[in-house]
């Protein structure tokens, strides 16, 4: 009853029947659409623009997983590597060692120059010509396969991470087309709509923005990944480069007198 009499002040004295009172009608609730529901609702260019972008951002995950992969045994391989190179000293030991250790860049190094300083002493013997005279002409072929393998090991490690950089620089671009072509059409289609307000290019801009967005999803892992990968190039060619050195000085102590 107070309730009621409270509604009747309100109502400036007017006594009004909550029976006569009109039912209240439930608004319709407007739900915002979903990424999925933008992507299918956008047009054939954008959809091949979001179909190429998520097949490099996929790819490019593969490549950045399988070298990751490859870097950490690598970089395992390697310390054991240099571990037992650093106290061992023998090549005959080390060489088995090697043959163990394939993921190893230094491994693979020292079997390449291991080999030829075993080709090239081999040849002397056979000759009968003493291993004396320039450390230089002597070591020479050994030094350049010693070359030859860091320069395959470094191919070896870059592989597929050009394309990281590919992806990384080409994406943002790939999707920034697909949204300018998307707005394009948006305004087209504002020019055959009978309302000229932003609701009714709304929608078309949404699903064109979506090309740009996708694009930076593929774009950022990619960069994040070719930094971190060229990094980890960088250092394993200073350790290759510091690792031939030390071959050949051990090489022209013990075997060129």
């Amino acid at each position: 009853m107070a309730y009621f009499r409270a509604l009747y002040l309100v109502l400036g004295g007017v006594f009004v029947d909550p029976v006569t009172l009109p039912p209240l009608v439930a608004q319709p609730v407007v739900e915002a659409p979903s990424i999925l529901n933008m992507v299918f609702g956008s047009g054939l260019v954008v959809q091949s623009v979001l179909i190429l972008l998520i097949v490099l951002s996929v790819w490019s995950w593969a490549i950045t997983i399988a070298k990751t992969i490859q870097f950490r045994k690598a970089q395992s391989t390697s310390g054991e590597f240099a571990q037992v190179f650093w106290d061992s000293r023998n090549f005959a030991r080390i060489d088995e060692t090697s043959r163990r250790l394939i993921d190893s860049p230094l491994a693979t190094v020292f079997t390449s120059g291991y080999r030829e300083l075993l080709l090239t002493l081999q040849e002397n013997k056979d000759s009968g010509r003493p291993v004396s005279g320039d450390p230089a002409s002597e070591l020479g072929t050994v030094e350049r396969a010693l070359r030859r393998a860091e320069l395959e090991e470094t191919h070896r490690l870059e592989r597929g991470v050009t394309f990281l950089a590919t992806v990384a620089s080409a994406a943002p671009f790939i999707g920034l087309f697909g949204t300018v072509w998307g707005i394009m059409n948006a305004f087209h289609g504002l020019s055959e709509a009978k309302s000229s307000t932003i609701q009714a290019v709304a929608p078309g801009i949404s699903e064109a923005l979506v090309a740009t967005a996708v694009g930076l999803a593929a774009a950022i892992p990619a960069a994040i990944a070719f930094n971190y990968f060229s990094a980890s190039i960088r250092k394993f060619r200073q350790s290759m480069d510091s690792f031939s050195e030390e071959f050949l000085n051990i090489a022209r102590r013990y075997f060129v007198k």
